[in-house]
């Protein structure tokens, strides 16, 4: 078969993924005859599309479940979206300005089902790029946030946590988001360092208008709120204030100037503007204290008319023209420059306002003990173990967790309120006035006597739930598939949700199964730019994945995001490694095209004739070698780990030196035996290049050998390691550096690799280039190997291992150049020396190493005293001729 010069992607991936797809080697049921293999995907948002953190998680994932299906596991990937309230209603309230419609001019249910049309026509686009990653989730078992079963499974987890008493409805202070004017949990507010200013007010003492009190706050558009002026105690500054009160700035109102130690007295002026309606450490101050809250907010970050002035206006407008109106009245001391830490909506980007709101919360304190517990005592593992010091803290530390939201996209809280204004909390409103009639003894009570909440719950409240919920384990926790695949087994998400989602799916698990959801947590890192950023589209750092697909391919784009992504640690990305990872592709394809271009001669076995057989014992054991270390990485999580011991050794190994040494003569055939062998090494390292690389690897397989209908690498055995032959690796890691040193000797010297020369060695160990003669004659181009006594004059010499090797020069040998080139060589075998020797007389390092390390440390120096020992000679003997 003719192949093509260049590895053409486009023309394979969509081919092999259908075929995948129609053989449903994706989807999978319970076989009590095979170990489950479960991974439960974190679900991306119904309004996203792919973006690069996607692409790396996904991509690990697609590695973990493609090993454990070759390993003959039952393999099950479920995928699916998340209803995102909070941005899925802002796009929807977009569409619908854009068609002029206003949200509050239509009902809820009219609202919902423009929302349901806005999903059933966007929500799928990110599931269908995964597709062209090669995401091999079962497509079958898809499941979304928001349909009837999940749904109804959330509702009664928030009736049932409510009827333990771990669900209480009040007034608390909340982060709100103006822009989705909704209430917000601290894990979704993202904290940012920005520039602001500082500005000094004067605030007038009731009793001498003449005389004030200096203020330091950042936020004077919310002065109309104060209700008091603290000061500290202890501060001999302001005991003249004592039971004093002061009037608010433009208002005129007057405050009291209330004691607080909690005032720091180094701060800005000592004293301390306090407004509990819109800063939590002032909520806290005014309980204490019993001071009025006064909120002069609307839930859009407008001022409402408590405030009396600027009534109507953005709370930022207000900024600007509340500075100028107090500067204008001399009432502004002075403004700084001030680095602030604000906080600002995951969702929206809009800055968060602390708001005192009636809401719904979850007292997470008393259920976590468990979730704490088992991550602490590794029953639940995370990868890396770094992040176990951040869980615990928070997990000892937890908040009460506001699940309310005011938007209509989501499951809607199930509390039914009475015309007395009691409520009841129930599964459906039919149960809901039943426990209305009983309660409150109001048999005549009908339906339309009651309403149900407006407010929807938190997404993440129906996305905890999710390795339960995917599986049908609240509708049917006794279910065939519940049983069979929880808990699952790998869970792959990024570190900055290990509290938001990670932690809750833990503390659900242990509640509602009494059991893990999960045994290990890998956590990705950030994908960052070259410049060190993370990557958004705000930014505009962020390729399109889709262009980097189409550009290299999708193997090139999952081995690029892999090649350096340690478990934990930011990924640097560099739209190069996608390059190298195209560039490894084209080598597998150019290594197929190779062997497949050779003639086979059935008939004739000649490994042991012409030397194949030292190189088929020889990559054997390398190969077994290669997959020791690469089952290693993946057992401790070490995929990037993985991913270059296989790059290294199909590049390195199988296409630079293995194949290098059995390639027949040219337009000379090849024996059948090393023909044979060379195909079934070429099929084993494509199964460890299949989950990385599973498009390009199913294409080799089955241009390698003829195979029957469904026989595919997806499906194929996974290797199994056999014996090591530890002399044979090392012999061939000697001889390749042989080889490497006369092609540099052929290049530094101008001579043709087609000429041949021969090649003297001085050793005590001649057996080793005995056995690998025929490959160094072959790759080196070298017509002869002799065993010398003594130093070959007239030649080039290198040393490898304390071996001398000498290449006779035909023409006549610069001597002042070579004696450069020797003294160079020597200062840097003598450096190396003195810093091999300095490690070994270092006692401490010596006391903690492992003997493997000692050992090699000290082979080194060795190595390194006879290199000297002999470049100190071939320095002589160049002199000598000098003189002459």
């Amino acid at each position: 078969m003719e192949l093509s010069k260049t590895y053409n992607p486009q023309a394979v991936e969509d081919k092999w993924y259908q075929y995948w797809l129609d053989q449903k080697f994706f989807a999978s049921k319970p076989n009590p005859a095979k170990e489950p293999f479960t991974i439960v995907i974190p679900p991306p948002n119904v309004t996203g599309v792919l973006h690069m953190g996607h692409m790396l998680n996904n991509t690990i994932q697609d590695v973990l479940i493609r090993k454990a299906r070759m390993e003959g596991k039952e393999a099950c990937w479920v995928p699916g979206t998340d209803h995102a309230s909070i941005a899925t209603e802002a796009r929807v309230v977009a569409m619908l300005k854009e068609r002029g419609i206003d949200k509050k001019s239509i009902s809820r249910e009219e609202f919902l089902k423009y929302a349901w049309e806005w999903k059933e026509k966007y929500g799928g686009i990110i599931l269908q790029q995964l597709k062209k990653l090669g995401a091999s989730c079962d497509w079958d078992r898809t499941r979304f946030t928001m349909e009837d079963v999940m749904t109804e499974a959330v509702i009664g987890v928030f009736v049932d946590l409510y009827n333990k008493g771990h669900i209480y409805r009040g007034i608390r202070m909340v982060n709100w988001d103006p822009q989705g004017k909704t209430a917000l949990s601290d894990e979704e507010v993202i904290t940012k360092e920005v520039n602001s200013k500082l500005y000094y007010i004067k605030y007038p003492l009731a009793d001498n208008t003449n005389t004030f009190v200096t203020i330091a706050t950042t936020r004077p558009e919310t002065i109309m709120a104060d209700t008091a002026v603290c000061i500290n105690p202890n501060d001999e500054r302001y005991t003249h204030l004592h039971g004093k009160k002061v009037l608010i700035p433009l208002l005129k109102k007057e405050i009291p100037i209330i004691q607080d130690e909690y005032v720091t007295m180094e701060f800005g002026t000592g004293c301390l503007k306090v407004t509990p309606a819109h800063d939590l450490n002032d909520y806290e101050l005014g309980l204490k204290h019993k001071l009025p809250v006064v909120d002069i907010l609307n839930d859009d970050g407008t001022l409402n008319e408590n405030a009396q002035i600027y009534v109507g206006l953005d709370r930022f407008a207000v900024r600007k023209q509340i500075a100028a109106d107090l500067e204008t009245a001399g009432l502004i001391e002075k403004v700084e420059e001030y680095k602030s830490n604000i906080g600002y909506s995951e969702r929206t980007n809009a800055v968060i306002e602390p708001k005192l709101s009636l809401q719904w919360f979850l007292k997470l304190s008393e259920i976590s003990g468990p979730a704490l517990e088992n991550v602490m005592n590794d029953t639940i593992k995370l990868h890396p173990p770094k992040f176990k010091n951040m869980y615990r803290s928070w997990m000892e530390n937890v908040k009460d967790w506001c699940v309310s939201r005011q938007l209509w996209w989501g499951q809607r809280i199930p509390a039914y309120y009475l015309p007395n204004g009691e409520y009841v909390v129930a599964k459906t409103k039919e149960e809901a006035l039943q426990q209305a009639q009983l309660t409150y003894s109001l048999p005549n009570l009908k339906p339309e006597d009651l309403r149900q909440d407006e407010d929807v719950l938190d997404t993440w409240f129906s996305s905890w739930l999710w390795p339960i919920s995917v599986f049908d384990g609240f509708k049917n926790p006794d279910n065939e598939d519940i049983k069979y695949y929880y808990p699952t087994n790998d869970l792959v998400s990024a570190p900055e949700i290990l509290f938001f989602w990670i932690a809750r799916m833990i503390i659900a698990g242990y509640e509602y199964r009494g059991e893990k959801p999960f045994r290990n947590v890998y956590l990705t890192g950030i994908v960052r730019d070259k410049l060190g950023r993370k990557m958004s589209k705000s930014l505009g750092n962020s390729p399109e994945p889709m262009e980097l697909i189409e550009q290299y391919g999708a193997d090139g784009v999952r081995t690029g995001m892999l090649f350096s992504s340690p478990a934990g640690n930011d990924l640097p990305f560099d739209e190069k490694l996608c390059e190298q990872g195209r560039n490894f592709s084209n080598k597998i394809w150019n290594a197929l095209r190779l062997v497949k271009g050779w003639e086979v001669k059935p008939e004739e076995n000649l490994t042991g004739l012409n030397g194949n057989h030292v190189a088929i014992e020889w990559f054997e054991s390398r190969f077994n070698q290669a997959l020791l270390e690469i089952e290693d990485h993946f057992s401790k999580y070490r995929i990037s780990d993985a991913l270059l011991s296989m790059y290294k050794l199909i590049w390195d190994d199988f296409c630079s030196w293995y194949l290098e040494m059995v390639k027949p003569p040219y337009q000379q055939p090849i024996d059948k035996a090393t023909y044979e062998a060379t195909v079934d090494f070429f099929e084993r390292v494509m199964k460890l290049a299949h989950p990385f690389m599973p498009f390009i690897t199913e294409e080799v397989w089955h241009l390698l050998r003829d195979r029957p209908e469904g026989d595919c690498i997806i499906v194929a055995t996974w290797p199994t390691a056999g014996k090591v032959d530890e002399t044979s690796i090392a012999q061939a890691s000697v001889v390749f550096e042989v080889i490497t040193q006369v092609r540099n000797i052929r290049n530094s010297k101008g001579i043709s690799p087609k000429t041949a020369f021969e090649l003297l060695i001085k050793t005590e160990n001649p057996e080793i280039y005995t056995r690998f003669s025929n490959s160094i004659q072959k790759i080196a181009n070298v017509s002869a190997i002799r065993f010398v006594q003594e130093k070959a004059s007239g030649a080039t010499s290198f040393l490898v291992k304390g071996d001398e090797f000498f290449v006779p020069m035909e023409e006549e040998l610069d001597v002042e150049k070579e004696i450069e080139k020797t003294w160079k060589d020597l200062e840097y075998a003598r450096g190396f020396h003195d810093s091999v020797a300095k490690k070994l007389s270092n006692e401490r390092f010596v006391s903690n190493a492992p003997e493997k390390v000692l050992a090699n440390e000290r082979q080194k120096l060795a190595d390194a005293e006879a290199k000297i020992k002999a470049l100190e000679e071939t320095l002589g003997r160049l002199q000598d001729l000098k003189n002459r």
